[in-house]
């Protein structure tokens, strides 16, 4: 699987590969996406083929701009007040299929909803553009394991499973989109994310309400308790770090440790940590560390979308 920069010829040979029913890793804002025609079947299975994903978790639709997600999805006031605001960016919306959308059922876990997504990332576009069709694309990394921010990390987890990577350099926000259900007249936060709850809210005119993690067929993408976990243990609000504990700090002050130390933000700033979060836990799920030690960190904010991450992988 190689490696490309993300020049014009080299988009438009990787659109070519997805309309051929390829797979290619591209960057988003949020994390890097694992890429397939969401029209053909075939390919979006080879997503969870290659993903090792479960069935009946629904793929992110990639549409390049309103105009394309309303031709698949119903949109009401609410979604496209929500769409006018958020679009593009780090915003998933779940709303009810249109009776002639093309999307694959397999994308959709075979529910009548969709989640769609209009991505802000330069190549994101470009390769909407070039490739002419909707692309589902979950994070591109085996399931379960923690979401890829860098070229290297769909290289790793993935292998010759992707024909082609798409390299963007490091994401922006290192964490997924916020994942939002606007079919109705209330908003109603299925994934925390880069966006947060609170401004949702303020563009929703309500707080947002929650939904109940652990669904045993879920509705959107992110809510399966086990997801985003490395191989070793996690450890959350660690106030001490065990003998041959790694450390997973934040802020000016780690706990003393023995072991491997990964800071996501020595001064504490919270957009930093998102950032890193994945990197993070990569660069200490190493062989031979068998639990990893995560200090408190803030649940406001960009917080609440990185203690929910954490408290996945605490789950698996």
């Amino acid at each position: 699987m190689p490696i490309v920069p993300s020049t014009q010829d080299a988009i438009e040979r990787a659109a070519g590969i997805l309309r051929a029913g390829g797979l290619v890793g591209f960057p988003t804002e949020t994390v890097y996406g694992l890429g397939a025609d969401a029209t053909q079947g075939r390919a979006v299975a080879a997503i969870f083929e290659a993903k090792g994903r479960p069935s009946f978790n629904p793929l992110i639709v990639h549409v390049a701009d309103a105009t394309a997600a309303f031709r698949l999805g119903r949109f009401g006031p609410l979604a496209k007040q929500l769409a006018e605001r958020f679009w593009p960016g780090p915003l998933t919306l779940v709303v009810p299929r249109t009776p002639s959308c093309p999307v694959a059922d397999f994308a959709t876990a075979g529910l009548s909803t969709i989640a769609l997504r209009v991505p802000a990332h330069r190549v994101a576009q470009s390769l909407l553009a070039f490739a002419g069709v909707p692309i589902a694309a979950p994070s591109a990394n085996r399931s379960g394991h923690v979401s890829a921010t860098w070229a290297a990390h769909v290289e790793a987890d993935l292998g010759a499973r992707v024909a082609v990577v798409l390299d963007g350099g490091p994401t922006q926000f290192g964490l997924e989109s916020t994942v939002v259900e606007a079919s109705g007249e209330r908003a109603v936060l299925l994934r925390p994310g880069a966006i947060t709850a609170a401004q949702l809210a303020a563009v929703a005119g309500h707080p947002l309400l929650r939904a109940a993690d652990g669904h045993a067929q879920p509705v959107s993408p992110g809510q399966l308790l086990s997801h985003y976990a490395p191989q070793a243990r996690v450890r959350l609000h660690a106030t001490h770090v065990e003998p041959g504990e790694a450390l997973l700090a934040f802020g000016p002050a780690p706990l003393p440790a023995s072991g491997p130390v990964f800071n996501l933000s020595c001064s504490g700033d919270l957009l930093e940590a998102a950032a890193n979060l994945f990197a993070g836990l990569r660069q200490l799920d190493q062989p031979g560390t068998a639990m990893i030690a995560v200090m408190p960190i803030s649940s406001s904010g960009l917080g609440e979308a990185i203690n929910d991450r954490l408290l996945r992988a605490e789950r698996r």
